[in-house]
């Protein structure tokens, strides 16, 4: 039997048509990725492809799987060369960047650690090594500036007053919040992490830098230190 071809199917069930007469909010996630890998492969249209992807590499965590994959990875997958493997994580990361509007454009100010979960939970939950990040603030409790200060490991990553500060200081830095994530999901502080925390604000208290938090982002939840009194 003849495999069906994306032309062969109604009009209305194709991705682009739908999207043009609908709206890109009708598509499912499989037809939305189908628009952007374009082509499928020598067995499958690009809907089939999309639709194997989603279904069956996601181990039933939606478009977790693809964010939090890599190229080499997706390149395993049957009908799935470099270049659309490069697309998928291309069309990822843009959808991550667009959960944080950029603070150049329209500065967030910080009251509370649900303002840093709103902004930062979506961005920081999928990865698969700990990033460690410090948020500049000015007086008025602003983001001004978001420093990657290290990369970690899958489980840890080392962290030393030094890297911090020596970013922090070049710019008008009023206080700072720090952050990372825990690949693992549960955000709860590991003895290294209330070490890391105690230095760093003690060095910020001799250099007149105050730390108004410490976030850790798990999966979907955080876990705030100055919320339960560890800061």
């Amino acid at each position: 039997m003849e495999r069906l071809r994306m032309k062969d199917m109604p009009v209305e069930d194709r991705p682009y048509e739908k999207l043009e007469k609908s709206g890109e909010k009708s598509l499912t996630d499989a037809e939305l990725l189908a628009i952007i890998i374009r082509t499928g492969s020598r067995d499958d249209t690009s809907l089939d492809l999309t639709r194997r992807i989603i279904n069956k590499h996601s181990d039933g965590r939606g478009l977790q799987y693809l964010k939090k994959a890599s190229i080499s990875q997706l390149c395993e997958i049957k009908g799935v060369g470099r270049v659309k493997a490069i697309q998928i994580k291309a069309a990822m990361e843009l959808g991550s960047r667009l959960l944080i509007p950029s603070t150049e454009k329209g500065r967030h100010r910080i009251s509370s650690p649900d303002d840093i979960g709103a902004l930062y939970i979506e961005k920081f939950r999928n990865l698969n090594r700990e990033y460690f990040t410090v948020l500049v603030l000015n007086t008025r409790n602003e983001i001004i500036r978001e420093l990657n200060i290290s990369i970690g490991s899958l489980s840890e990553t080392v962290v030393h007053p030094r890297e911090v500060f020596s970013e922090v200081m070049k710019e008008p830095a009023a206080a700072v919040v720090l952050m990372h994530n825990h690949p693992s999901g549960d955000p709860a502080p590991s003895k290294n992490d209330k070490e890391t925390t105690k230095r760093l604000v003690e060095a910020g208290k001799i250099l007149g830098i105050r730390i108004l938090d410490h976030v850790i982002i798990g999966d979907g939840n955080m876990f705030s230190f100055k919320e339960n009194g560890l800061l």
